[in-house]
């Protein structure tokens, strides 16, 4: 079993990041005030990321900067070097790039600055590993949509490998969907995507509607939940295991890496491994979809993804937010 397994969380705001590092993240992800897939989150302007980078360094931990959206030449041209110049020069540890004019950029410009392949530029297949690595890319973040068996055909490759093991699940390939492009003029790849997969719809098959009236979310995913496959991911070749969420809150954020930290140590030091029903308990409290799905990891698409009913109020468990908030709201590692 490897003993380098990242666990990398994302981090909407100044404050997640913070957070987030105390739960236990090996990494974070997180956006500054332009060119990222996640517009509107709060993110983090640059003196942010600036303390950030300095509490990250001094507790052993990375911060990721995402550029995962696909940038006109006039950005290239004229604003992304002094977007990165200050972040670099304070130690950025990566850039995730989308657009390989951007890739190329950064690899010209920042020439030892890492560069990881987004989740965005779908990548699939080894000969397309290959070219990002020949181009500069040290890590890239596969598709949702792989299976284990998939992973493994991109061991060999000698890069890292990123995979998301919880959070939101996209009806679409990230990048290749156009649906709010269509449908409300925000584009996914500008980092504006409407959601309307998370919408109600009629589903009218020769003029007669044929959904039940609680099964209107036909293209809603249920989140993902791996954390009962861990040893299989980390076996087929992952070095680095995503939590999805830069636009969940604090408390989602540090609880649901606080308890992949536990069953990620427990794996990477050799102990049984055994997932807690509770613990499965508490991160539906902290979010669901009327339930998690396990991706495409073994399982090929079908009704049991979909959450198909209309988002339930969820109550909140106090008592395990207010711990999380108490406990890694502050900068008290160091």
């Amino acid at each position: 079993m490897k003993k380098d397994v990242e666990l990398l969380a994302p981090a909407g705001s100044y404050d997640i990041a913070i957070a987030a590092i105390n739960a236990g993240a090996d990494a974070i992800y997180l956006g500054g005030e332009n060119f990222g897939a996640r517009a509107n989150a709060e993110n983090l302007n640059t003196e942010e990321i600036v303390d950030v980078l300095n509490y990250a360094h001094l507790n052993g931990r990375k911060v990721y900067l995402t550029i995962n959206t696909l940038l006109k030449n006039k950005e290239i041209k004229n604003d992304l070097y002094d977007f990165l110049r200050p972040l670099y020069e304070n130690g950025l540890d990566s850039v995730i790039v989308q657009d390989v004019g951007v890739l190329l950029f950064v690899k010209k410009h920042f020439p030892d600055l890492k560069i990881h392949a987004s989740t965005q530029m779908t990548i699939s297949g080894k000969e397309t590993v290959k070219w990002l690595k020949d181009l500069g890319a040290e890590r890239v973040v596969l598709p949702r949509e792989l299976s284990v068996d998939e992973i493994k055909d991109l061991r060999g490759t000698d890069i890292e490998i990123e995979s998301f093991v919880h959070g939101a699940l996209c009806y679409c390939y990230s990048g290749q969907c156009l649906l709010s492009s269509f449908i409300g003029g925000r584009s996914g790849n500008r980092g504006r995507c409407a959601q309307p997969c998370r919408l109600p719809y009629d589903v009218i098959y020769d003029g007669m509607l044929i959904n039940e009236s609680d099964e209107k979310y036909i293209l809603s995913p249920k989140d993902i939940c791996a954390l009962y496959l861990l040893p299989d991911i980390i076996d087929s070749g992952v070095t680095s295991l995503k939590i999805e969420g830069r636009m969940k809150k604090k408390e989602y954020v540090c609880g649901v890496v606080s308890i992949y930290r536990k069953y990620l140590d427990m794996i990477v030091n050799g102990e049984k491994f055994e997932v807690e029903e509770s613990d499965i308990k508490l991160l539906m409290d902290l979010f669901n979809r009327h339930g998690f799905n396990e991706s495409y990891f073994y399982t090929k698409n079908g009704r049991e993804m979909i959450s198909l009913k209309e988002p339930a109020f969820r109550e909140e468990n106090r008592e395990f937010t207010e711990y999380l908030r108490d406990k890694y709201s502050n900068k008290t590692l160091m």
